[in-house]
């Protein structure tokens, strides 16, 4: 059950060569068309998922958190691909979502900004100067989600088994390397322990997505959730006993778990910060 990930840059003609190694290994492409065919059916609406989609979060009010919950819908309907495997993960942060599975090829395009201008302003038919425009605003804006979010640099090739410059390969060269690499025994033998890992990042993300859509809990912030086997620790703050017990009951709640074990510290920072 090999999972591959697609990182791009905008222009480098990611999309074909990952339809195609898809198509070859007969694997599901997760891309942003599959992903808004299933929205609905987890509960997020069209206008939502636009919204998020690739797009750094926050946390500080209501309708922030909504957007962050929405967040975690998308990453829910990937992992629940990812547990069947055998797919590609276009975007979306696949390679960080799944970083503790062994069995990802983590791939990563590029390409020299000019040639991606012409390709992107060719496909397009706009203007090369607004070519030259969204190309910066879409690198700058999936850089910041990985950064807020994975807290990482999108850049670094040290979070990638392969880096592929398709300025200098083609794309027929490329798409066999992916093929011998998805092959490697060294995945498949790493598959045994990714369902377990899976299943523990779905109950995460539900437990993180209730907690965030939840009305009660109008003041907080994310938890440190942990999980093994339906046994979760959660810890963090909160301002209020009341909010406390809330979250306690929602996290019990959450159809997969066992048993809870909190170290969540009551403190209304709020009122600190007007005593300041």
């Amino acid at each position: 059950m090999a999972i591959i990930t697609v990182s791009r840059e905008m222009g480098t003609g990611a999309y074909q060569i990952a339809s195609e190694v898809a198509q070859k290994l007969k694997y599901t492409l997760i891309d942003g068309p599959r992903i808004k065919s299933l929205a609905a059916k987890y509960g997020l609406v069209p206008e939502m998922l636009q919204m998020v989609d690739e797009k750094p979060p926050s946390y500080v009010t209501a309708e922030d958190r909504k957007r962050a919950a929405a967040l975690n819908v998308i990453e829910l309907i990937i992992l629940d691909f990812a547990r069947k495997g055998n797919i590609v993960i276009y975007g979306r942060g696949g390679q960080d979502l799944l970083k503790d599975c062994r069995n990802i090829l983590r791939l990563r395009f590029i390409a020299d900004f000019e040639e991606r201008v012409e390709r992107f302003a060719e496909r397009e038919w706009i203007d090369p100067d607004m070519a030259r425009l969204l190309i910066r605003r879409s690198d700058h804006q999936r850089g910041g989600f990985i950064h807020f979010y994975f807290d990482r640099d999108w850049h670094n090739p040290n979070y990638y088994d392969l880096v592929f410059n398709t300025s200098r390969l083609s794309e027929a060269t490329i798409v066999d390397s992916i093929i011998a690499a998805a092959k490697d025994p060294a995945l498949k033998e790493s598959d045994k322990s990714a369902v377990a890992v899976i299943d523990n990042l779905i109950l995460s993300k539900k437990i993180e997505t209730a907690l965030l859509n939840a009305p009660a809990l109008e003041d907080y912030r994310p938890f440190t959730i942990s999980i093994d086997k339906g046994e979760v620790s959660i810890s963090g703050y909160i301002v209020s006993e009341a909010q406390k017990n809330a979250a306690i009951a929602i996290v019990k709640s959450v159809k997969g778990v066992m048993s809870v074990c909190e170290d969540i510290q009551v403190f209304d920072y709020k009122a600190y910060k007007e005593k300041m």
